[in-house]
């Protein structure tokens, strides 16, 4: 994958992708969402992958389980995702894209097979050179 495929503007498809396969709520719907659940959602709030698209910011339905838990896997990818000053938006494209060093698997449809640690690698492996 090219290295500048990181700095390229997102396809207006890949939110489509993400919204048909995921769902793609805003950032106020996800958090009416959570309070029904959750006495206090802001600490969960704070842990969303969100993507900014014109003016509206999403949270990627990857990121949730059916329960509206948030999959460990993804927080934690995010996570070092941020640690690594990788854009949201990009992170999102990052999941979505067959990945060379997933074997030309999506990271998001590996995020439940208990392949944290490569996953992570992969993930720093795609986007090092840009921290660097």
């Amino acid at each position: 994958m090219p290295t500048d495929f990181y700095r390229s503007p997102i396809p207006e498809q890949l939110w489509e992708r993400i919204r048909n396969e995921f769902n793609l709520p805003g950032l106020e719907q996800v958090r009416e969402r959570l309070s029904t659940v959750h006495e206090d959602p802001e600490p969960i709030m704070r842990q969303l992958a969100r993507v900014f698209i014109g003016e509206g910011v999403y949270c990627p339905g990857f990121q949730f389980r059916p329960d509206l838990t948030l999959d460990p896997v993804v927080v934690g990818l995010f996570d070092r995702a941020m640690e690594l000053r990788i854009p949201h938006n990009y992170f999102a494209l990052w999941m979505m894209v067959p990945s060379p060093a997933l074997q030309g698997s999506r990271p998001v449809d590996l995020r439940r097979s208990g392949k944290a640690t490569t996953l992570q690698a992969a993930l720093e492996q795609a986007f090092t050179p840009m921290a660097a």
